[in-house]
């Protein structure tokens, strides 16, 4: 590798991938990329030769850094970043244009392009993603699925002082919002510049389809709502979610709940995720089957999961999301003292609701499942009842969102470094390990006592975390897996089917 001048082949890489500029415009590319990495001459700027978009764009940005154009903070770098990317990324017009162009070949054909040119300008975090630990564990449910999320960057506590006091701001009102499309970014607010939507019709309304900067899964993408409003679940949600696998049969799309405790991160804008994976609750098997008279093209049946999981299956969309309809409201209305199971407190606060998840099967059927939530909370469980309990917090504490319900687990980057002195205290070694892991560890030592090494220790405290994970989902089914808790699930399946 050599030293040469930055600029040149940056803008060649404009040109081959943004169609809207031309040779032509050479020189007018030079003097904004000059100006935004405050550079005085061309000639200035000169480095080794990169050969991808992103690392050229991250060369002007130490080059702006050094030139003292912006600060040496992530947030300052993000931005200037998305800044020169966003000149490799096409208008979003001329994005919109071309994705509806390929989506007359194929829907496959069209978000391919979308989730490529999302990568290649660096929106989703591709570098940062696959930093992430991925492991498959085997449970009495299947294999479930553990990440350990090392992708998003820590926060520079430098950074949050700044943001601190920076000037408090309502736009754009949430990071799911349309308004995000091009935003600048500020020091508490994500870089936005490289960032496009897709706009489509969604039953007579607009909404936007884009991917998840730092996603859990392949072609992790977000579907949203052009009007800034709380989520909830209703009828429209599942003829919405119907809708979107209609026009993308190759993605799953499901919604968060749309309660605190059991809903997801951002309940504030109604939005829905999807993607191209196969989760371990899809790969889930029916128990025990049902038939409801009201609905015979329907399918129904009670999924072998440690969550409470109704699963609709036909191919009769009307009569898929009338049956949804009528469990989502038994289910908002529904009590069983029992099961510490309660539908609405003496002022009328809710407690139920619904995750949805919607998808083609291999036959071509729709299928929906159902996942019971309940967001009660009680002296002995002040964070849930139906949440993980505080002897799995030392691995999951989060709220159990769509993801995780369908057996990801998304895990906190802390625990990265925390397990690895779990391993350490286990083998007797000199180690630092947290108090709040501690009495897991000392079970692991008894109950495997003279067979830890340093070539196994790894794959058991492994394993033994995702054991947990399935803890943790056992914890959020109302229903619970023992033969008391399937009986009251039946009993409400039977209350729903035998109504008018």
């Amino acid at each position: 590798m050599f030293e040469t001048n930055l600029v040149e082949p940056f803008i060649t890489e404009i040109l081959k991938n943004n169609p809207q500029f031309q040779d032509l415009d050479r020189l007018f590319l030079q003097n904004q990329i000059l100006a935004l990495v405050g550079a005085p001459d061309v000639a200035e700027v000169t480095g080794p030769i990169e050969s991808s978009p992103i690392a050229m764009a991250n060369q002007l940005v130490d080059f702006a850094v050094q030139q003292q154009t912006i600060d040496d903070n992530q947030a300052a770098r993000d931005i200037l970043e998305a800044q020169l990317l966003s000149l490799i990324t096409p208008l979003p017009s001329i994005v919109n244009q071309h994705f509806w162009h390929l989506y007359q070949e194929s829907p496959e054909a069209a978000t391919a392009y979308f989730y490529q040119l999302s990568k290649a300008n660096d929106y989703v975090k591709t570098a940062q993603i696959a930093k992430n630990i991925k492991y498959p564990v085997a449970t009495d449910y299947g294999d479930l699925e553990i990440t350990i999320n090392l992708s998003k960057p820590e926060k520079d506590p430098k950074l949050i002082a700044a943001a601190a006091k920076a000037a408090p701001s309502s736009y754009p009102a949430c990071q799911l919002c349309m308004t995000n499309e091009g935003y600048l970014g500020r020091m508490n607010y994500p870089a936005r510049s490289n960032h496009r939507i897709i706009r489509f019709d969604l039953n007579g309304q607009t909404w936007g389809f884009q991917y998840s900067p730092y996603a859990y899964f392949n072609e992790h993408c977000i579907f949203l709502d052009a009007v800034h409003e709380p989520m909830h679940i209703n009828r429209q949600t599942f003829a919405n979610l119907f809708a979107i696998i209609t026009q993308f049969p190759h993605y799953f799309v499901g919604s968060n709940a749309d309660l605190p405790i059991v809903g997801g991160s951002m309940l504030s804008h109604e939005h829905y995720q999807g993607g191209r994976h196969e989760f371990p609750m899809t790969r889930a098997q029916i128990q025990r089957e049902f038939t409801w008279s009201k609905y015979p093209s329907v399918k129904m049946g009670v999924v072998k999961w440690p969550m409470s999981v109704l699963r609709l299956e036909g191919s009769n969309q009307a009569e898929l999301i009338n049956s949804a309809t009528e469990i989502l409201t038994a289910w908002q209305n529904y009590s069983d003292p029992s099961q510490s199971i309660l539908a609405r407190d003496e002022d009328g606060t809710l407690h139920h609701t619904i995750t949805p998840i919607a998808n083609l099967t291999d036959q071509g059927n729709y299928r929906l499942d159902l996942v019971l939530r309940d967001n009660q909370t009680s002296a002995q469980y002040p964070d849930g009842i139906f949440h993980p309990h505080q002897d799995v917090q030392h691995i999951k504490k989060e709220n159990i969102g769509l993801i995780e319900v369908m057996g990801l687990a998304i895990l906190p980057g802390r625990l990265l470094p925390e397990l690895q002195e779990v391993q350490h205290y286990l083998l007797d070694q000199p180690n630092k390990i947290a108090e709040i892991h501690r009495p897991w560890a000392d079970q692991l030592k008894t109950e495997f006592a003279d067979k830890l090494t340093a070539e196994n220790v790894q794959q058991i405290v492994r394993r033994s975390v995702g054991q947990i994970f399935a803890r943790v989902l056992e914890d959020a089914g109302v229903f619970k897996q023992t033969s008391a808790g399937q009986a009251a699930f039946d009993r409400f399946i039977h209350q729903v089917i035998a109504a008018d």
